[in-house]
């Protein structure tokens, strides 16, 4: 079989699926390739975090566009993906990460994100139920959470009714360029043409990015997802603790029905080639003391499920997003590094106008592929790659 598009986007996850809505708004013909359902794996397993703090400045710009149309998103997507604007608080043990609180949200303002920064007796006010540790917090009052096994289906469906076509269970062994676009083939010898690709194929894009001489270190790890048992509605913002020190580097939301989802702390094993992720029981064992440390009243829930998926990390935390820097009418976007689920939106839709465009209104030269290519970087990057997952040592990840 032979089918052609203008765009072909390998990897239904939230960037492949919103990349395939924003460019069919644009009336381009879209294909998008998915190996098993949309939203499956790194898009459909992580917290749901829609949050912009924390992040490196240079994502602020596609997190803040993200942020409008999950506000949106009821609207755009014609369902509900449980996206709520409940806040996001950030907390922290240690005095540096304190003074660093301060620091940050002075200079994410400049970026069009406004953060109030408490401490002491102030933040005890607000937080009553926080544990005693706790030295201050960061709150993004405009930020929140969504429920990611949503999310990224609900725009692959938008997507199919704007007119793309969405092709499940179609695993893609080998892309080609060719004269007039690409030739992409998949593992049942099912053929596809476009004039242009994008390869957003989370922790399996290195395997296709290798075929045009860009690989990249890319590795697979495995997020220790957790819910408790459905108590009172309390919790309105969703917290995390910023640290240096991974095991103390929780999250938590609760959902109007009064789950409490849990995540944070040592990653677990995952595998590309199995496609599967475990929990380990020692890391949810640890987890709940650091909750008890953080919230003592958690400390007395069940926990009732446990989850993982397989999400894929670069060394210096920052995602590969843009054109190729070898091959014309090539596109990357993968690498997110756990927290990829609130600025997916802003991420497609930015790629959707450059690929229609040949250029974007955000610059995209810091998340270029080439920073692994040029001048032996690839071996640099694994070098000096930062000891936490996270280049500003924050821990929270999956969102």
């Amino acid at each position: 079989m032979t089918d052609r598009a203008d765009v072909i986007v390998i990897g239904g996850g939230i960037v492949g699926t919103t990349t395939a809505f924003f460019l069919r708004r644009r009336q381009r013909s879209v294909i998008v390739l998915e190996r098993g359902l949309t939203g499956q794996q790194a898009s459909g397993v992580n917290f749901g975090g829609v949050r912009r703090q924390g992040r490196a400045l240079t994502q602020l710009a596609m997190a803040n566009r993200a942020l409008e149309t999950w506000r949106r998103s009821k609207e755009l997507l014609g369902e509900d993906v449980e996206c709520l604007a409940s806040g996001h608080t950030r907390v922290c043990y240690h005095a540096r990460d304190a003074d660093y609180f301060y620091r940050y949200a002075a200079e994410a303002r400049a970026y069009g994100l406004d953060l109030e920064v408490l401490d002491g007796a102030a933040m005890f006010r607000r937080f009553p139920f926080l544990g005693r540790e706790v030295l201050a917090a960061s709150i993004s009052p405009l930020d929140g959470h969504a429920n990611p096994r949503l999310a990224a289906p609900a725009f692959g469906r938008a997507a199919a009714r704007l007119g793309a076509r969405v092709v499940e269970n179609t695993e893609i062994v080998r892309v080609e360029r060719e004269a007039g676009g690409f030739r992409v083939e998949s593992a049942a010898g099912d053929v596809y043409r476009a004039e242009q690709v994008l390869i957003c194929a989370g922790a399996w894009a290195n395997a296709l990015s290798a075929q045009f001489g860009e690989p990249v270190p890319l590795v697979a790890r495995g997020p220790q997802m957790a819910v408790t048992e459905p108590v009172p509605y309390v919790f309105g913002s969703s917290m995390g603790v910023y640290t240096s020190i991974k095991e103390e580097s929780v999250y938590f939301r609760q959902i109007p029905r009064g789950n409490i989802v849990l995540g944070g702390g040592p990653s677990g094993p995952a595998d590309i080639g199995t496609r599967r992720a475990s929990v380990l029981p020692e890391n949810t064992v640890q987890q709940m003391a650091q909750f008890r440390r953080l919230v003592p009243a958690l400390g007395a829930l069940n926990v009732i499920r446990v989850w993982s998926g397989v999400e894929s990390y670069l060394p210096d935390s920052e995602p590969v997003i843009g054109a190729s820097s070898a091959v014309q009418g090539l596109f990357y976007a993968f690498g997110f590094s756990g927290s990829g689920f609130q600025i997916g939106p802003g991420v497609g839709e930015t790629l959707a106008e450059l690929i229609d465009t040949g250029r974007s209104v955000i610059p995209l030269d810091a998340f270029s592929i080439a920073r692994f290519q040029c001048g032996g970087s690839l071996q640099h990057a694994v070098a000096s790659a930062p000891a936490s997952d996270s280049a500003s040592a924050s821990v929270e990840a999956s969102s």
